[in-house]
This record gives structure tokens, sequence and C-alpha cells, in this order.
């Protein structure tokens, strides 16, 4: 049996150039999103836009978990998901939660949850995630694990720098290939090819400047004037922001 990386992130939080990142390595088999099957296809916990179901993949919670298991016996596995699919079922499953390497990947909500209201103005307060994320990390905490916090603002500010240390912490050799993206987006994207244009089209991981963070400052309040939820939801959710991101502060 090889080893299974979870990747725990929120919408919005650069997780999915991250997944391509770690597609380029070449020696990991990479499934994206597979549990929001069982949140919005299986559960049906409301009806997420841009996505176009297949329906050989598995949708419950137990057959996914069970696909990825046997993934694992052929090669290392993969999988970037959301912990607000998986929580609390993901900490009573504990054979499958201790199999698991967990890193988890955060980015400022004032920049997070602009881009979700832009692509979804109708997305709710468990699906900006932060919370769950939380709960999540801090419950495998309390059960012995250590698991990895890396933020986004510190991969766009040296990518190498930031993943080698993560791949450092998981056991995972450094790889130049992975920061050089061949091809276009990877075929099961497809399936969600609206959220992830920008990444699809993309060659590498922009670097991030001062003046991209005052505009993403700007940019959220101007767009919470009209969308009171969005400042709503930030009051929310930056408390548990914040916790992760000092748990990524002490790691380094």
């Amino acid at each position: 049996m090889h080893q299974i990386i979870a990747l725990w992130s929120h919408p919005r939080s650069m997780s999915t150039a991250l997944e391509r990142v770690m597609r380029e390595r070449g020696d990991l088999d990479c499934a994206h999103e597979p549990f929001m099957y069982d949140y919005y296809v299986n559960r049906s916990v409301r009806e997420m836009p841009h996505f176009e179901v297949q329906e050989d993949h598995p949708h419950s919670y137990e057959g996914i978990r069970d696909m990825l298991l046997a993934r694992a016996e052929a090669r290392p596995v993969f999988f970037k998901d959301m912990s607000y699919y998986v929580m609390p079922t993901i900490l009573e499953d504990e054979v499958f939660a201790a199999r698991l390497t967990n890193c988890f990947l955060i980015r400022n909500p004032m920049a997070a949850i602009p881009s979700y209201f832009k692509l979804d103005p109708e997305v709710t307060l468990d699906e900006i995630g932060i919370e769950a994320q939380w709960r999540h990390y801090d419950a495998l905490k309390r059960a012995g694990q250590d698991p990895v916090v890396i933020e986004a603002e510190a991969v766009r500010g040296d990518a190498r720098r930031a993943l080698a240390a993560m791949w450092d912490k998981i056991g995972l050799p450094f790889s130049e290939t992975a920061f050089d993206w061949q091809g276009g987006p990877p075929k099961d994207w497809e399936q969600v090819g609206g959220w992830h244009n920008d990444v699809g089209a993309s060659t590498s991981i922009r670097p991030l400047t001062l003046d991209d963070i005052l505009a993403q400052e700007r940019r959220f309040f101007e767009q919470a004037r009209g969308e009171p939820r969005m400042m709503a939801y930030l009051e929310h959710h930056l408390p548990y922001y914040l916790r992760l991101k000092a748990a990524a502060f002490a790691a380094y």
C-alpha cells in the first residue's frame, strides 16, 4: 500500500494550481476533489454550479474512499478536496483518516470570498470552507497527527521554497519539473471546467505582488457594499483562518 496525500483546502484558495504542481511531478496518481460527489451528488446538500457529474465516478463517501485506497495499491496517490465535504464523517472513519498524509492550504479570505461570489452568488456560509478546515485540522492534531499547513500567499511569493518545504515534511523529493506545466489542463478538470479557466490556461504559478494584495482588499470592500453577506462570511471565518495561519507560521 502506497502513501495517500490529501490536500484539504477551501474554495478559491489556489488549490487547483497546487494540484497542477503535484500532477506535473509525474510520480503521483492524482484525483481532483473526489469527495465533492458525496456532498453535491450523493447527499445533494445543494446544487453546485459549473459541475458536470460523471456517472462512472463513485458518489458515496464509502465508494470514494475505497476508490482512493484501491488506487494506492498501485502507486502513491494525491488528491485535493474540501474539508466541508467530509467533516465530520472522516473523523469517525479512523482507519482511513490514519492512512492519510494530511496537508492544509489556506488563502486570505478577503481574496477567496470575492472570487467565490463572482462564480456562485448563492454560495453558503459552509461553502466558504475555512471553519471546517480548522475543525478538521484541530481534530487531527488532537489525535496525534502533525498536518502541514501552507499558505497560498507563501506559494505565490516563492513557489519552489514553499513547496520544497512541504515536500520535505511529507516525504517527497524535490521536483523541478513540477513548476513548468506542459500541455493543457488535466482531463478530469473538465467536469468543473467553469471553476478553473485561469489555472487551466496557465503554465506556472504567477508571483504575488504588494499591488495584488492591495487590489484584493479593495475589491473585497467594493463588492461587499453590494453583497452584505460577504462581510458576514468574512467575520465568521476569519478567526478560523487566523488559527490556521498561526499553525502555518509556527511550522517554519
